[in-house]
């Protein structure tokens, strides 16, 4: 049986200011799922992924990357698994073309230039992004950046997509484009967000994380209705499920 494809035990994670972020947190992702990853400000989301390519490591507990566990000599081959997208595109666009951002991480990994170019091709043309390899990342749109970040990560062949808030900013086109493209995915994928009805298109399991602790694991459907729970975690219901008329009342 093969090992999950993410997977943490206890982990537990404060930072030197004293703030506890995430305490006792135990979950796993089997290849190919979708997951999200919600709660109020200050949950603990972001604290959550950045420990799943290494860039914070947990006081307690441990992760595990396709059975690897995330360490520092095990950092290379944890890196090229796990893509991170971060919230702001700006965090990883510095070169001077996109074709160059995109290239970055291929060259770094040793790769011959042949090799290289397919890779920025195809990952530019993965999120319709082609046309704008010649364009300086700065002059790009908030969605655009976001896609030319996302194809950074793809050039690197990772089998997991970790993303924070994706959506973020997003105008209703680029949002529509960036769902559909997400759906579009076979890679494992953990999404941070506070975009409820994307959560809704894209994933099938949800994580709610409250005070640094996993406070429920479940379906959309079953997390979205428990009010009490969403209430209890600085939540709303999607906005697509505001409007609908509530469950017919049923006798016993």
């Amino acid at each position: 049986m093969s090992a999950p494809a993410v997977q943490l035990c206890h982990v537990t994670y404060t930072y030197p200011d004293g703030q506890t972020a995430l305490r006792d947190v135990s979950f796993q992702l089997e290849e190919g799922e979708s997951v999200a990853v919600i709660g109020g400000n200050g949950a603990g989301k972001s604290t959550l992924l950045l420990h799943l390519n290494g860039f914070l490591t947990p006081q307690r507990g441990s992760v595990h990357v396709g059975g690897l566990q995330v360490a520092r000599e095990t950092m290379v081959p944890v890196r090229r698994a796990v893509g991170m997208v971060f919230q702001n595109p700006d965090d990883q666009l510095f070169m001077s073309t996109v074709r160059d951002d995109v290239a970055f991480g291929p060259t770094n990994m040793g790769l011959p230039p042949g090799e290289i170019e397919q890779r920025v091709h195809a990952a530019l043309d993965t999120v319709g992004a082609t046309h704008l390899q010649a364009r300086p990342p700065h002059r790009l749109s908030g969605g655009e950046k976001r896609s030319v970040a996302i194809a950074g990560v793809l050039a690197m062949s990772p089998s997991i997509l970790v993303l924070d808030e994706p959506s973020d900013g997003l105008d209703p086109a680029a949002r529509r484009r960036l769902i559909n493209l997400l759906r579009r995915f076979t890679h494992t994928r953990l999404i941070a967000t506070h975009d409820l009805d994307l959560v809704l298109d894209v994933c099938s399991r949800v994580l709610v994380l409250r005070q640094g602790q996993v406070e429920a694991d479940g379906s959309p459907e079953v997390v979205f209705n428990d009010v009490a729970l969403l209430q209890r975690c600085q939540l709303e219901q999607p906005l697509g499920w505001q409007s609908r008329p509530p469950p017919p009342c049923q006798r016993g």
